[in-house]
């Protein structure tokens, strides 16, 4: 059983910084995708940052500059530093990963369950 377990979310206030974590249950035979998306009330979930299958990394413009991606792959985590923290980021952020566990396995997708950040003096 995959599972995706984020942590580090909170409330700041704007111009602070949190450092979200990814930790996933199993290490995973090879990676299509994996990153963080958030979902703010009433809107759609969007991609923030994500680790592509060549190791390159893709940010929203919103974000480009203030985050930063980056990943431990001997502890099998996905971390997302968030400087410069603005209400507009408050969100509920989902760990993402599209993988697959075994050799024989096809693609799937996983999401976490997610974590709150709420930017608000």
């Amino acid at each position: 059983q995959v599972q995706l377990v984020e942590s580090g979310g909170g409330l700041v206030q704007p111009g602070g910084s949190l450092r979200l974590s990814c930790a996933a249950s199993i290490t995973f035979f090879s990676i299509n995708a994996m990153g963080w998306y958030r979902q703010a009330p009433g809107n759609q979930r969007e991609l923030v940052a994500v680790f592509t299958s060549g190791g390159s990394t893709n940010y929203a413009d919103s974000v480009k500059g203030r985050f930063t991606i980056s990943r431990d792959n001997a502890n099998n985590t996905v971390y997302l530093q968030m400087n410069s923290l603005k209400p507009e980021d408050t969100a509920v952020y989902y760990c993402n990963a599209n993988v697959r566990t075994g050799p024989m396995s096809i693609w799937r997708t996983y999401w976490g369950q997610g974590t709150q950040v709420t930017v608000s003096s």
